[in-house]
């Protein structure tokens, strides 16, 4: 089957925020990615060369479309396309999302104002690998439906739960003793605190930090220390490697416990 003009036209205005929030979809690209997604849902519209090799049974409504290479890369939003385009619906946002902080007795991510679509793909990674199922974020955190989004997180998407929320009423709305944990230059060495099971970490924007009202409702204040000899170092830290140590370190104590 060819793909035709219309169909172009439609994935490639899929790269702008405002055309995916009108029809409901994302795009995802490469075998890994889709892959991981089509063991999840089915995909609204496949696009692909010959050479892909369709790990699931497809859903009788998913459309497959064969391309050659060159139309791949003229569909792609990638340097380098991958075998695979595919038009998914975003995940259902239905649910509480206090509920889901303070019941589950887990881990929550709370992203304010992380901007990079990179960091926020790894951030959806680092979750899934350290079992937090729930990232919270703020209105003003990049889309995780952007394509550079989605293809950072390597098909965690699929498995993890992305909300956006005004971030201050739902931490005014927490059981004033749940531990609400944030990075801070003024905080406490995250090495020498004992650390809950339970609660929300919050990571600040690449370069702002937490921005001052959710700095003012954090409870436990932490801080990475630096190991670095000598007058130069490095400033500080990108948000996504931050944010993997400060979850190895709270998976390293529960392990202890």
């Amino acid at each position: 089957m060819t793909i035709s003009k219309a169909k172009i036209k439609y994935i490639r205005a899929l790269e702008a925020k405002k055309h995916r929030d009108a029809e409901g979809v994302f795009v995802a690209e490469g075998p890994k990615v889709v892959g991981e997604l089509l063991a999840t849902m089915p995909a609204k519209l496949l696009v692909a060369t010959p050479q892909w090799q369709v790990p699931v049974a497809l859903h009788a409504s998913t459309e497959l479309i064969t391309v050659n290479d060159d139309e791949l890369q003229k569909l792609s939003f990638m340097r380098a396309p991958q075998q695979v385009m595919a038009v998914f619906p975003k995940f259902s946002q239905h649910g509480d999302v206090l509920k889901d902080c303070v019941e589950t007795n887990e881990l929550t991510l709370m992203l304010d104002g992380v901007q990079d679509p990179g960091n926020l793909g790894t951030i959806v990674r680092l979750a899934d690998w350290f079992g937090i199922r729930h990232v919270v974020c703020s209105l003003d955190t990049a889309d995780v439906y952007n394509p550079k989004v989605v293809q950072a997180t390597m098909g965690s998407i699929a498995r993890v739960k992305v909300s956006y929320t005004p971030l201050e009423p739902l931490l005014d709305a927490l059981p004033p003793s749940f531990p609400v944990y944030g990075t801070l230059l003024d905080g406490d060495n995250i090495y020498g605190q004992q650390l809950c099971a339970h609660g929300i970490i919050v990571m600040g924007n690449e370069g702002k930090g937490l921005s001052t009202s959710v700095r003012q409702r954090v409870n436990h204040k932490l801080l990475i220390p630096h190991f670095a000899t000598g007058e130069q170092r490095a400033e500080s830290l990108n948000v996504a490697i931050a944010t993997a140590i400060v979850c190895a370190e709270f998976r390293r104590q529960g392990a202890q416990r």
